[in-house]
């Protein structure tokens, strides 16, 4: 599909979502001088902080940067709440955290950032400046976070997050290609919008055809495990009110099994990494016949191509795909299949608990 042609996506503004991706490259590289300082002053290691959806999107960098690193430089993703509660042993003076929120308002890591500000731990952080996490990280420490669900999926983010994990890989000496990766990913932006035109028909009859099941099943693993939570349970589950399942396509075979039967749609996230052989078992098993089910939906992130990006940087992308197709093209048609709009909720956030 040429760039030029016009197709429409619904829900999405497609001038600002480039205009968003111009400007990312130059917030790219203030989280590069964020990883610069940190491996310039020194640390003894890295904690990534989140609860729900952040922690979710954490999940995949993470992977990633434990992937790269050897096992003295493994990286750390805490849980908020369980931290408020449980601490961590490990954490020094000389720690730094990487966190994000969106509304900047976030309880529970407002909580656990108050503590670690008072150990004298860094932190950096993709919030608003101005904002109560802003204000405790110090606006010098923060950039936005650029997710908006109505431009965009949660690409942006990751993008900005591998922009500061790539980079302390880079020094540590694990990710010597760094330069050639932020030089790749400059544009691509124009790629994830043809992606998209490519995928909306799916993502249009696919919401038809199951936005309105009883509960739906989703299976991921590797770097796209965390987005198969994320839009599992903070969108189809949270912004719509949605009954799903899922499960790691490495447990999938230690119970869940059992649940698929004719009638119950199941969608598997197919992965570029090594845990693709993972994905692979668990497809040869769903289109067996076996189950007498033939709801089965396999969204594939190597289906996609990226005109201009080396093989070696597939799978730190391919999360920024499923992203796009899912949290924001699937999420917008479910939209509009349920008729229930995704800002809609009944507890979260609407009063004290």
């Amino acid at each position: 599909m040429e760039e030029t042609e016009k197709v429409e996506i619904m829900h999405f503004d497609q001038e600002g979502y480039l205009e968003d991706g111009k400007e990312l490259y130059t917030v790219g590289q203030r989280m590069k001088q964020f990883a610069d300082d940190v491996c310039n002053e020194g640390f003894d290691r890295l904690y990534l902080l989140g609860v729900g959806g952040t922690w979710d999107e954490f999940l995949r960098m993470q992977y990633l940067m434990n992937k790269y690193a050897d096992a003295d430089h493994q990286v750390t993703l805490l849980h908020a709440a369980e931290f408020n509660v449980m601490g961590d042993k490990t954490m020094t003076e000389k720690s730094v955290v990487l966190t994000s929120s969106e509304s900047g308002t976030t309880p529970e890591v407002l909580q656990a950032l108050k503590t670690m500000k008072n150990k004298g731990v860094r932190i950096y952080a993709m919030t608003q400046a101005d904002s109560p996490i802003g204000q405790v990280v110090g606006a010098d420490r923060c950039v936005s976070m650029k997710n908006n669900h109505g431009s965009g999926g949660c690409e942006k983010g990751y993008y900005l997050a591998d922009c500061f994990g790539l980079r302390i890989l880079n020094h540590e000496g694990f990710f010597p290609d760094y330069d050639a990766f932020i030089e790749q990913t400059k544009n691509i932006w124009a790629a994830f919008l043809d992606i998209r035109k490519r995928f909306e028909p799916k993502a249009e009859e696919f919401a038809k055809k199951y936005a309105l099941a009883p509960y739906t099943m989703f299976i991921g693993s590797g770097a796209l495990w965390g987005e198969t939570i994320l839009f599992s349970m903070c969108i189809l589950e949270e912004m719509q009110w949605k009954r799903t399942r899922y499960i790691t396509s490495a447990d999938f075979f230690h119970g869940t099994l059992e649940l698929v039967e004719p009638g119950v749609p199941v969608v598997l996230f197919k992965g570029e990494d090594e845990c693709r052989a993972l994905d692979e078992r668990v497809e040869k098993f769903l289109m067996s016949g076996r189950t007498g089910d033939t709801d089965i939906t396999v969204i594939d992130t190597k289906e996609y191509a990226i005109p201009g990006l080396d093989e070696k940087f597939r799978t730190i992308v391919s999360s920024y795909i499923i992203s796009l197709l899912t949290t924001d093209r699937l999420a917008r048609h479910y939209e509009m299949v349920t008729k229930h709009n995704l800002k809609y909720r009944r507890y979260y956030h609407q009063f004290e608990y």
